[in-house]
């Protein structure tokens, strides 16, 4: 059995929905289980042409702000059990986190927080990020198997970026959320896209203000890792650079299960 996934930061559901691309791109995806990020609507603002998509059940994560952050899963299999947020009150008010477990695997889906400006969000993004790999290490010893997808708003090597020179110092590429990323690794993750493309010039992000897609200038914000015991069964994962929509691309993988 094959299963598809692909993830998606939108940039916003209402916007992203009025665009012709988004939907030449849904009404052909093979994907069982759609992910998407940066939502920014409540469950009963998202547009009702897509919640009434046939063999799709779907759940959300809305921040207790409106129309920002949030997180949305499609499914056309259906999960065993849905979870929202990390379950720590004061990292879970922004709707971040949907973690849904499936027959084969974990799933979480997440909208990583972004370290902002002058890295005034740094410690907030530290503290969910070590949360979280404290829960995807406790799980990963449970014998689980583990499928961590979304917008990491993090790029993790010199390789992930357009102008790395330029990149030092700015929210997305300081040292401390690189060092996360290496962390993850080492605690036994693995970045399945890197098990298939070594090379550079692979962007999941790209800035409107700059032109800068026109010109492939960009970062690799986007992931699929899945713990070390799953890789056997990762047959593809890739970068949809092609699709357009938002400022991000989808990014895919696809697992077979025998």
């Amino acid at each position: 059995m094959n299963i598809k996934l692909v993830s998606w930061n939108v940039n916003g559901i209402r916007a992203v929905c009025k665009k012709d691309e988004f939907w030449d791109w849904f009404s052909t995806t093979d994907a069982d289980i759609i992910n998407f990020q940066e939502v920014r609507a409540s469950a009963d603002k998202i547009p009702k042409k897509l919640i009434d998509v046939e063999g799709y059940c779907s759940h959300f994560n809305e921040a207790l702000k409106k129309g920002y952050s949030g997180v949305g899963t499609f499914s056309k299999i259906e999960p065993l059990n849905v979870n929202l947020g990390l379950g720590i009150d004061e990292l879970d008010s922004e709707g971040r986190v949907l973690k849904i477990e499936y027959p084969n695997f974990i799933l979480f889906n997440i909208y990583f927080p972004n370290s902002g400006m002058n890295a005034k969000r740094l410690d907030f993004k530290i503290a969910f990020c070590d949360a979280l790999l404290k829960q995807l290490v406790e799980l990963k010893n449970e014998g689980k198997n583990i499928v961590i997808t979304g917008d990491y708003n993090i790029a993790h090597n010199p390789i992930d970026v357009y102008n790395p020179k330029n990149c030092e110092g700015k929210s997305g590429y300081l040292p401390e959320e690189r060092a996360w990323l290496d962390e993850l690794e080492e605690s036994g993750f693995v970045d399945t896209f890197r098990l298939f493309d070594e090379g550079g010039d692979n962007f999941t992000w790209w800035s409107y203000r700059t032109r800068a897609r026109e010109r492939n200038a960009g970062w690799r914000l986007d992931y699929y890792y899945v713990n070390e015991e799953l890789v056997d069964n990762v047959k593809s994962a890739e970068i949809l650079s092609d699709i357009y929509g938002s400022d991000h691309c989808p990014v895919t993988l696809e697992l077979e299960f025998k």
